[in-house]
């Protein structure tokens, strides 16, 4: 006989407790895969918001690593569900830069391709990336924990802060960018190294020594870019490396910080214009308050 016709069958409480076994996990089924949903869609929020802070911060002298770790502070405090692993971590972080990296080429693309044609240049920038390239092999590990401590960004977004009112104290005069001496790049360099923490503005502390070093503030942008290509891109390579070598409960969802590293790099696009309009006009000491304003709330929110 059909199992069906067995079941009608029983006496009627019998039957109806099987049916609302079968609702019960029917309803059980249809709460999960919604729970599911809901965190592939918050999982795309935060790439999103991410995203456009990264976009906003890269370019501003404002520490795109330290609002991306407050960022997610605020995120993972104000969530109902728990972030992502990987979404808070190294990986997502490289992602987002890696968007910002592809901005800087789209806006400097003819200064680029003019690189193969100066080769001083290129050895300015080599000189300037070693600090860097030092600080990140040698100090990788150590310097990953920093970027889960929303107080740690706190306190050197105020350091930013003072770096920015100093560059603008001790700013020199209008020496162009391609008769830089070496000894600027070195301290240009030293100074983007000191940026690798999260919360010290790359943009800032670099732009910011070169206007020290008496340049113009427009060459100052373009050689801090120059930088941030070596800069970001081997930290992007390292992380990719990383990530092939992982095991499949730490590989992240690639989705969500694909659409992270768009948004980063549409955003980076009009901030990097912004910001060369805003050094024309000398008026990049205005973001030493907003750094020192935001540091301070930071750390007095993480005490």
């Amino acid at each position: 006989m059909d199992s069906r016709a067995d079941l009608f069958s029983l006496p009627f409480p019998v039957w109806r407790i099987v049916s609302e076994s079968e609702s019960s996990r029917i309803a059980e089924n249809f709460a999960e895969q919604r729970i599911v949903f809901s965190v592939e869609i918050m999982e795309y929020v935060y790439a999103v918001i991410l995203g456009v802070v990264q976009g906003i911060a890269e370019f501003l002298p404002i520490s795109s690593s330290g609002h991306l770790v407050i960022a997610e502070a605020l995120l993972k405090a104000l969530s109902i569900s728990e972030m992502p692993e990987w979404l808070q971590g190294m990986t997502m972080n490289v992602a987002l830069h890696f968007g910002t990296l592809l901005s800087i080429a789209v806006v400097y693309y003819r200064d680029l391709l003019d690189l193969t044609r100066r080769p001083r240049m290129l050895l300015l920038i080599v000189v300037a990336s070693v600090p860097v390239a030092i600080v990140g092999l040698k100090f990788k590990d150590q310097l990953e924990s920093l970027f889960d401590s929303a107080f740690a960004a706190g306190f050197c977004l105020m350091i930013t802060g003072v770096i920015l009112l100093v560059a603008r104290r001790l700013q020199g005069g209008g020496q162009e960018l391609k008769t830089m001496p070496v000894r600027s790049a070195i301290v240009i360099g030293l100074f983007q190294a000191v940026a690798i923490l999260p919360g010290i503005s790359r943009a800032g502390s670099t732009v910011g020594a070169g206007l020290m070093c008496g340049l113009r503030g427009a060459d100052a942008a373009k050689f801090s870019f120059f930088l941030a290509i070596p800069a970001i891109g081997g930290a992007t390579l390292l992380e990719f490396l990383k990530v092939l070598r992982a095991t499949d409960s730490t590989v992240p969802n690639w989705t969500p910080v694909v659409a992270g590293a768009v948004v980063s790099f549409v955003v980076g696009v009009f901030c990097l214009r912004w910001l060369i309009r805003i050094l024309s006009s000398d008026r990049l000491h205005w973001f030493a308050f907003y750094c020192l304003t935001v540091g301070l709330l930071t750390v007095v929110w993480q005490w």
